[in-house]
C-alpha cells in the first residue's frame, strides 16, 4: 500500500527576469515541503522564463541557468524532496529544452524535450533540437560550477524514468501530452505510475477543456496519476499562460490550481492512494500489452514519495475526485486579459494606463478589464497579498513607507486609469455621455475635449500648400477626399493619446508615464477596418485577440457581474466611428461601411485560420452553410469582398498593436499568422473559378423561404 502526497506548481515566471524566478522556485519548494510532498514539479523553462525567444541562443542564458540551479542544489529548501526543474541545456553543442531532476544535492537526470511545439504562437524549433534517441539515455559532463558543487562529473542525459523505493516516475514536456503518440503510453505500460508534465500553455478562449481532457485521458485507460504545471502570468510578450496546475488520477481530476490569478506562486497537492493506480492497472488486455512493451532505463533513487505504513499514514484520507472548473468565455475575458494587464504595468514600471474612450463598445470593453483588473487588485489586497500591495503602493506613487492598501477598485482607479474622450463636429451627444459616465462608474480620471480646432488646422495647411480644400463625400468629395479626412481625425487622436499619456502624470503631480491602450477587435483586424496609425496604435491592446461577438457577450454579462447598468447603453449603440459628418439622413455605421456582419467576419476568420481555406475553399464550405439565406452568387461576392479587403489592408497588421492573444484565428503578423503583406488582391485565378460555380448553381433561398412558411 502507499498514501503519498504529490504536488505540481504554477509560477508566474518572467523571462530573463533569474533572481526573480529563483526566487519564486524557491517559494513553491518551501510550500510544498510544508504540506509534506515528497516530489516538486514546476512549469517549462522555468529558471529562463518560456518566452525568452532567440535569448535561448545566447550562451549568457545557458550560463546563468546554470548558475540558478547550483543555487537551488544548495538551498536548505531542496534538501530532503525530490525537483523537477526546467531550463535550456547544451550537449555535445546542442541546445535542449530540459528537465533536471535534482534530490539532496544531486542530480538524479537530465531529460530532454523530444517533441517540440512548432505551430500557432510557438517556434521552439528555431531555439531547440528535439531528443531523437528515444528510450537512450547518454553521459552528460557537467559544467565546473555544478561538479563543484554536487561531485558529479557526469550525469544521465535523455529519455529514461525515474525509479523510488516505492513507485515509478516518468516525464513528459507541455507538446508531448498533445502529440498522438505520447510519451505516457509506453511508459505507462512499462510501469510507470506517475507522469509529469512541465508546460508552457498559454490561454486561447475556451482552450482549457482540451487540455484536460487529454490529460484524463492519459490516465482512463492507463491508468496513473497525472502531474500537471504551467506557467502563470505575461512574462514578456503577447502570450498569457494560464496556469490551472492538476492533478488527475485514473482519469479524473483530483486537485486543480487557479487558471487566473496574481499570485506569484500557486501549488496544488493531493493525497494519492497508489495501490488505487495498481488496481485500475489489473485488466487482462492491459497486462498483454504491459508484458511486451520495450523496455525503459530505470534511474535509480534512494527515496520513498510515500510515508510507509505508520499510524500517520493509515489515518491519511485520499483526496477525492472533484469535477473539473471551467469559466465561462465571458469570465476568461474578464480575467485574462486583466491578469496581463496587471503583469504588463507592474512589470513595465509604468504609473499606469490611457484609453481614449469613444463611446463604442470596443473602448468600453477595454475600460472594463482595466475595472476588472482593479477589481482583482483590490481582492488580492484584501487577502493581504505583499507582493500586489506593494506593486499597487509603487504604481500609484506611494512613498516606500506608506500604509496604502487599494482596497476600493474605483479609488485605485482614479490614481492609474486615465480615459478621454476626444470629440469632433462629428461626434454625438450619445457618445459623449456613454464615455463620460462610464468613466464615473469605474472610477477612471477623465478628461473630455474637442480637437477641431488642430483638425482644421492640418486642413487648413493642406489647402495653404495646394489650393484645394478636400471635402466630405456628403458635401460633394470624392472616396478619396472622404477617406482622408477620416483619417485626419483617427490619427490626431493617436498623437493627442501618447501626448497626455505622457503630461497627466505631471499634471497631477506625479512623475513617469502611462501606458496606452489600444481597442481595435480581432475583426476589425482581420478586416483592416481601422486607420493605420490611429487610436488602434498604442503600446498594448487587451481585446486585440477578441471578436466583437465575445466582446458584446462579455459586456453583457459584466453589466450583471460587475453591477455597472451603464454598460446597457453601449450594448444597444449602434457601431459607429464617427468620423463623417452626421445629417438627418446619414450616420456612419460600421457594418454598412465593411460590407458584412461582425459575426459573417468571424466565420471568415476561422475559416481562413483554422480551418486553413483560400477563397475557392471558403465558398464552397460557405454554401452548404448559407445556402438558404443567400444565393450562390451573393455569398460569392461576400467570400471575394472578404479576401479582397484583407489582402488589400493585411500591410496593417505589421504594424499592429501587440495584443493579448485570445483567439485561434488572430491576423496577428508578428509570429502567429505568418503571410504576406503585398497580395495580388483581387485574386484573378480564384475568384473566376468561384464565379464560374456560382453561376451554375441555382439558388436555394426562395425554396427555403416557401417551405419555411408552409411549416409556420
Amino acid at each position: 500500500m502507499g498514501h503519498l502526497i504529490t504536488l505540481a506548481t504554477s509560477l508566474n515566471q518572467w523571462a530573463l527576469d533569474f533572481e526573480g524566478n529563483y526566487q519564486r522556485i524557491l517559494e513553491s519548494i518551501r510550500i510544498a515541503k510544508e504540506r509534506g510532498a515528497k516530489l516538486r514539479v514546476g512549469p517549462e523553462l522555468e529558471i529562463t522564463g518560456y518566452g525568452c525567444l532567440d535569448h535561448f541562443l545566447e550562451g549568457d542564458t545557458v550560463l546563468h541557468s546554470w548558475e540558478i540551479l547550483g543555487r537551488l542544489l544548495q538551498a536548505e529548501e531542496t534538501q530532503g524532496i525530490m525537483c523537477d526543474i526546467g531550463m535550456p541545456v547544451v550537449h555535445k553543442n546542442v541546445i535542449y529544452n530540459c528537465r533536471i531532476v535534482i534530490n539532496d544535492g544531486k542530480i538524479i537526470f537530465i531529460r530532454p524535450k523530444m517533441w517540440l511545439a512548432n505551430d500557432g504562437n510557438y517556434r521552439e524549433l528555431r531555439h531547440f533540437t528535439p531528443w531523437r534517441k528515444h528510450r537512450e539515455t547518454e553521459g552528460h559532463f557537467l559544467p565546473r560550477i555544478i561538479k563543484t558543487i554536487t561531485g558529479q562529473t557526469t550525469v544521465p542525459f535523455g529519455d529514461a524514468v525515474i525509479s523510488t523505493f516505492d513507485t515509478c516516475i516518468g516525464v513528459e514536456l507541455c507538446e508531448e501530452l498533445f502529440t498522438p503518440a505520447s510519451p505516457h503510453i509506453e511508459m505507462g505500460l512499462d510501469g510507470v505510475e506517475i507522469f509529469t508534465n512541465s508546460s508552457g500553455s498559454h490561454h486561447e478562449l475556451r482552450k482549457l477543456y482540451r487540455r484536460v481532457e487529454l490529460m484524463k485521458e492519459a490516465t482512463l485507460k492507463l491508468g496513473g496519476v497525472y502531474l500537471y504545471a504551467n506557467q502563470q502570468g505575461c512574462d514578456g510578450d503577447r502570450l498569457y499562460y494560464d496556469g490551472c496546475a492538476m492533478i488527475v488520477a485514473n482519469g479524473e481530476v483530483i486537485a486543480q490550481g487557479s487558471q487566473f490569478s496574481l499570485q506569484d506562486v500557486d501549488v496544488v497537492t493531493a493525497v494519492i492512494d497508489l495501490e488505487d493506480v495498481r488496481a485500475r492497472r489489473a485488466s487482462s488486455s492491459r497486462s498483454m500489452q504491459a508484458a511486451q512493451a520495450q523496455r525503459y532505463q530505470r534511474i535509480e533513487v534512494e527515496l520513498a514519495l510515500s510515508k510507509g505504513v505508520s499510524e500517520e499514514f493509515l489515518m491519511m484520507d485520499a483526496d477525492k475526485p472533484k469535477p473539473a472548473r471551467y469559466h465561462l468565455p465571458e469570465e476568461e475575458i474578464a480575467l485574462g486579459p486583466a491578469c496581463w494587464l496587471w503583469d504588463y504595468l507592474r512589470r513595465s514600471r509604468t504609473q499606469g494606463f490611457f484609453l481614449p474612450l469613444s463611446g463604442g463598445i470596443d473602448s468600453c470593453a477595454t475600460a472594463v478589464i482595466v475595472h476588472s483588473m482593479c477589481r482583482l487588485v483590490a481582492e488580492a489586497a484584501s487577502r493581504a497579498d505583499k507582493q500586489v500591495i506593494a506593486d499597487a503602493r509603487r504604481i500609484a506613487g506611494e512613498p516606500e513607507d506608506s500604509s496604502y492598501i487599494p482596497s476600493d477598485p474605483r479609488e485605485f482607479a482614479s490614481r492609474v486609469f486615465f480615459t478621454s474622450y476626444m470629440g469632433t463636429e462629428n461626434s454625438s451627444a450619445e457618445t459623449r455621455k456613454r464615455a463620460k459616465d462610464l468613466s464615473d462608474a469605474i472610477g477612471s480620471y477623465h478628461v473630455d475635449l474637442n480637437m477641431d480646432s488642430v483638425v482644421s488646422a492640418i486642413r487648413n495647411l493642406f489647402s495653404l500648400v495646394t489650393g484645394f480644400k478636400p471635402q466630405f463625400k456628403i458635401h460633394g468629395g470624392s472616396t478619396a477626399e472622404n477617406l482622408a479626412l477620416q483619417n485626419i481625425q483617427a490619427r490626431l487622436r493617436m498623437l493627442l493619446a501618447y501626448m497626455f499619456a505622457q503630461l497627466l502624470p505631471w499634471v497631477r503631480g506625479r512623475v513617469g508615464g502611462l501606458l496606452v491602450l489600444g481597442s481595435a477587435n480581432v475583426d476589425e483586424s482581420l478586416r483592416g477596418y481601422l486607420t493605420k496609425y490611429d487610436c488602434s496604435s498604442a503600446d498594448i491592446n487587451p481585446i486585440g485577440g477578441i471578436s466583437k461577438t465575445d466582446l458584446k457577450r462579455f459586456i453583457a454579462w459584466a453589466q450583471h457581474n460587475f453591477n455597472l447598468p451603464i454598460l446597457e447603453s453601449f450594448l444597444n449603440a449602434t457601431p459607429t466611428a464617427e468620423l463623417e459628418p452626421i445629417t438627418q439622413d446619414y450616420v456612419q455605421a460600421d457594418e454598412a461601411d465593411m460590407g458584412m456582419t461582425y459575426d459573417e467576419l468571424s466565420i471568415f476568420g476561422r475559416l481562413r485560420k483554422v480551418d486553413k481555406c483560400g477563397p475557392y475553399s471558403m465558398f464552397t464550405k460557405l454554401l452548404s452553410e448559407w445556402k438558404t439565406r443567400l444565393s450562390p452568387t451573393e455569398i460569392a461576392d461576400k467570400v471575394k469582398l472578404f479576401f479582397f479587403e484583407y489582402a488589400r489592408n493585411r500591410h496593417k497588421m505589421t504594424t499592429l498593436t501587440p495584443s493579448y492573444h485570445a483567439e485561434s484565428y488572430s491576423p496577428d503578423d508578428n509570429r502567429f499568422d505568418l503571410r504576406p503583406f503585398l497580395y495580388p488582391s483581387r485574386f484573378p485565378f480564384q475568384f473566376a473559378k468561384i464565379d464560374a460555380l456560382a453561376a451554375r448553381l441555382p439558388s436555394q433561398v426562395a425554396a427555403h423561404e416557401s417551405s419555411k412558411a408552409k411549416t409556420e
